[in-house]
């Protein structure tokens, strides 16, 4: 069954681009096909994303360490969205004119906040191979703590970009807000602990 479940997965993980795709080649698309593409490769991009970082509470909170090896398979989905998401921009948007790019990334925050989220997604996907873990042993797991910075600065991207102080973007924020909360309390247990082991000694 779980030979079976990891090509499943990654199926599962295509089905959003394939609909997309549908949509386009169909004429299914609002007056605006572009911003459609820039809007779905972006939210799935997001979710994907805080779906990578539910795995380490989940599997803390059920026991369930099978779900780690799922991990990377969803980090680098989201690096693969969020690389269709850019390359949408560039080319739909803004039609490769990168003197365009350049001065939204100067003016417009939430243009800011989406590229420093996928410039520091770049690291993280680089090093995801087995071989970097490796090589960086424990510096790997500080360099992908970057994650929860990249989150952050996807979140800010999408409610910048949305403009709304409730709704669907407001909402993935409350999330990624419960998942470092999570992680806060986690570390603190667990540094009581340690502090308690000497003195039970």
């Amino acid at each position: 069954m779980q030979r079976l479940a990891k090509p499943l997965v990654f199926v599962l993980a295509l089905v959003p681009l394939a609909g997309l795709i549908f949509i386009v080649l169909t004429g299914r698309t609002s007056a605006n096909p572009a911003e459609d593409i820039l809007l779905t490769t972006g939210i799935w991009a997001l979710r994907f994303l805080l779906a990578t970082l539910t795995i380490t509470p989940l599997r803390r909170l059920t026991g369930w360490n099978v779900l780690i090896q799922y991990r990377r398979m969803l980090g680098l989905f989201t690096f693969f969205y969020a690389t269709v998401h850019l390359a949408s921009y560039i080319a739909f948007d803004r039609f490769f004119a990168f003197d365009e790019i350049l001065a939204d990334i100067a003016k417009r925050p939430f243009i800011t906040a989406g590229m420093a989220a996928f410039v520091l997604m770049l690291p993280l996907a680089v090093t995801s191979t087995r071989g970097w873990i490796r090589r960086l042993g424990r510096r790997w797991q500080m360099l992908h703590r970057i994650i929860y910075v990249c989150a952050i600065a996807a979140c800010l991207h999408f409610i910048w970009k949305v403009k709304v102080v409730i709704g669907e973007p407001v909402y993935y924020a409350v999330f990624l807000a419960l998942l470092l909360a999570f992680r806060v309390v986690w570390q603190l247990r667990a540094s009581q602990r340690l502090r308690r082991q000497p003195a039970r000694a």
